[in-house]
């Protein structure tokens, strides 16, 4: 971490986070309150006050709002966080509630594979849809005359990552807004709004909450006009997140600083284990000093993620390795306390080898994990 990302203020990481959207103290209350599940809400006279019904606003959100909010841009009292039923609710609201017939939209070639499906759909209601990679910074040949640029950066689940800084600054002297997918560096990975983003959206889904028995998303902005039209969007859309979940959300935020770290120096230890074997080609971590996404990730990441990338010699060899693995799940998604792994071209959304594996480090003692690699890539040799 250099001193030019690191926290301008006084409070920590783990501090913030454990602290984060807690109410003001109230004798015999509890810390947290549980989740409220109310549909509506008493609301005699004039329609005035901040929760008049389920689909508009609940208690449990505005709590988790507040600390998603202090995690992005800590201190800044103009940012705002809007929390969505899942990571591609909150995507599609940046998107659908920004964009119009005849604007054009930059999306990254490389980022989640859902991604194509919502260009698709954008093209179909008359926007134009341009794309190019992550990787240094391509975008920008794309970008004049756009609406809205998006970034995923580190990409999924190349992992490359772009220079985001220079990327905003070029998108707003064209008139373009700026939004940043920041769910594989987290909050306290990265913080894009201070990267010069309009918007850092994120499944909760992964890290942030980090159990795999959520699914939530969020937008979280400072431009209060936008933002506005996102919180219309979900308004319309209703893609709300229930109370139960958000509240599950906020009291895992809690545990994201211990959780994040050691997750990230388990994966570091990972990545360099792998960088040894000689069937794997591919690798990319970007807190390795010689990933090629290294340079730009050390001046704008606080943390490097928890996933790491890399590619064996065929599909019948991965998933050799996948079948001999005993502590990493063969499962989709990334970020939870539990590792896992997949070969990721099964889904054929990936422009990726058939034996590229994505693999997501949980938090198990380093050591036991990175000997189950390793056993695994032996038995899996034959």
């Amino acid at each position: 971490m250099s001193d030019a990302t690191k926290d301008e203020g006084r409070t920590g990481d783990g501090t913030r986070a454990v602290r984060a959207g807690l109410p003001e103290p109230v004798k015999h209350e509890p810390t947290l309150p549980g989740p409220v599940f109310a549909a509506h809400f008493h609301l005699p006279g004039e329609v005035t006050g901040p929760y008049l019904y389920g689909r508009d606003d609940n208690p449990t959100w505005t709590l988790l709002e507040r600390a998603v909010s202090e995690l992005e841009a800590p201190g800044q009292e103009d940012v705002e966080t809007l929390v969505f039923a899942s990571g591609m609710a909150a995507i599609s609201a940046v998107l659908f509630s920004q964009l119009r017939a005849g604007d054009a939209v930059v999306l990254p070639s490389d980022g989640y594979q859902v991604l194509p499906l919502v260009g698709a759909q954008l093209e179909a209601y008359g926007i134009e849809v341009r794309t190019a990679p992550t990787a240094g910074d391509a975008q920008l040949d794309v970008l004049d005359g756009a609406r809205l640029l998006w970034i995923e950066s580190p990409s999924n689940p190349g992992l490359d990552v772009c220079d985001i800084r220079r990327l905003a600054e070029a998108a707003h002297a064209r008139g373009a807004l700026v939004a940043v997918d920041n769910t594989l560096a987290t909050p306290l990975g990265q913080r894009p709004l201070a990267l010069g983003a309009d918007f850092s959206v994120a499944s909760g889904t992964k890290q942030l909450t980090g159990h795999g028995d959520v699914l939530l998303g969020y937008v979280t902005g400072r431009d209060a006009e936008a933002m506005a039209t996102v919180r219309r969007w979900r308004k319309i859309v209703g893609a709300i997140s229930g109370p139960m979940e958000s509240w599950l959300a906020h009291r895992s935020i809690a545990t994201l600083q211990l959780r994040v770290d050691r997750q990230n120096a388990t994966a570091l230890a990972v990545a360099e284990a792998l960088r040894r074997r000689p069937e794997v080609s591919g690798l990319r971590y970007p807190g390795l000093p010689d990933d090629p996404a290294h340079k730009i990730a050390a001046q704008q990441m606080r943390r490097y993620g928890c996933v790491v990338s890399f590619t064996l010699p065929t599909r019948a060899r991965a998933e050799r390795f996948l079948a001999a693995l005993r502590l990493v799940e063969d499962a989709t998604s990334f970020g939870g306390v539990r590792s896992t792994a997949e070969r990721r071209r099964r889904w054929g959304g990936d422009a990726v080898p058939e034996g590229f594996i994505r693999m997501s480090v949980g938090a198990e003692d380093p050591e036991d994990l990175v000997a189950d690699v390793l056993r695994a890539l032996d038995e899996s040799a034959g």
